[in-house]
């Protein structure tokens, strides 16, 4: 069993270690497979737990896992009422999800995929949600409540709420007592002290339209915020708040990931590609791919591992965005 555990554990590193070396010779992604998940319904974030190497891909009712050791389905979360997004602590072996129209998180188990806990929230569509290691606290953003609903992981509760000022998309902690998130309606980012429990910056994103994803490069303070409306991808300085560049990308995007390895900042669009930049400098960009993914393939995400890209999304009928039966799945691609 060791011998083969140290086999695999190797395997994965020499993957890891070639997907590196290729993407930094500028080349590009390819697709490598599909993975079918069962149920019906929308669909929304996903998420990956790097330290077990499992995916969480939000899915109507209920959250499908994957092994991305064997890329396979190896469970279900279900019962709730409209599943948005996932975080993971796992100091405590606990996942939580943000369930939306059942104004909840809920608690379970990552080993067993058990539900612990349905704990009640405040306010009102219960969307984005984030781990901050450094409060050590769940952040579960509300859009239509406009505000952050603080929740402590051990004790299975609420025990704080944050004023927003205008209705929240994607987030991020850096890890050391920040916390940055997107004001769609505004087009504006919070910047929110962790220990503090408040909001202590907002800076305006002009150009930016209706800014959802967000990704941070965390050694050249650097955020990429992505854009609806005028279909950009701004680069922030976070330490004067100031937009340094705009990048054209496609329509309909929801999320961005920033490969900080092979420095390749990665933005879903819902039109069916995903926008490929390299961070020549932290302040300028090149477009290194147009990936062409599927149509509403507008979240994502990534395995630091292997690099892989892996796409939730459904077939629709033609035109319209009425969902196939039976067609949910991840879309996986490779660099090669």
């Amino acid at each position: 069993m060791k011998k083969t555990f140290f086999a695999l554990t190797g395997i994965i590193a020499l993957l890891s270690l070639t997907a590196v070396k290729l993407l930094a010779q500028g080349n590009q992604y390819v697709i490598d497979k599909t993975i079918p998940l069962p149920g019906e319904g929308g669909y929304d974030y996903a998420f990956i737990d790097q330290v077990n190497h499992v995916l969480y891909a939000s899915h109507g009712t209920a959250v499908n896992v994957v092994d991305l050791q064997t890329e396979k389905v190896i469970g279900t979360i279900s019962g709730m009422k409209g599943v948005h997004g996932i975080a993971v602590v796992n100091d405590l072996n606990r996942g939580f999800i943000s369930d939306g129209k059942g104004n909840a998180a809920v608690a379970f188990d990552i080993k067993t995929l058990k539900v612990i806990k349905t704990i009640p929230i405040t306010g009102t569509d219960a969307d984005g949600i984030i781990y901050d290691p450094f409060s050590k606290k769940i952040f579960v953003f509300e859009g239509d409540g406009h505000a952050v609903v603080i929740v402590d992981p051990r004790e299975l509760k609420q025990v704080n709420k944050i004023e927003l000022g205008g209705a929240p998309e994607f987030a991020v902690a850096d890890g050391n007592g920040l916390v940055y998130n997107n004001l769609e309606d505004k087009s504006s980012l919070n910047v929110i002290d962790s220990k503090a429990m408040k909001v202590i910056k907002n800076y305006p994103l002009t150009p930016c339209g209706g800014p959802t994803g967000l990704a941070l490069d965390k050694k050249n303070n650097r955020l990429f915020t992505v854009c609806r409306e005028n279909k950009g991808m701004s680069v922030v300085d976070i330490n004067t708040g100031k937009v340094v560049q705009t990048l054209p990308i496609g329509a309909g995007v929801d999320a961005v990931i920033y490969d900080a390895a092979n420095k390749i900042v990665i933005a879903s669009n819902g039109d069916g590609t995903a926008s490929i930049f390299k961070q020549d400098t932290p302040d300028t960009y090149s477009l290194l791919q147009t990936l062409t993914t599927q149509y509403r393939a507008k979240t994502m995400a990534m395995d630091q591992s292997t690099h892989k890209l892996y796409f939730p999304v459904a077939d629709f009928q033609k035109g319209t965005k009425t969902q196939i039966a039976g067609t949910f799945k991840l879309l996986v691609y490779k660099p090669e």
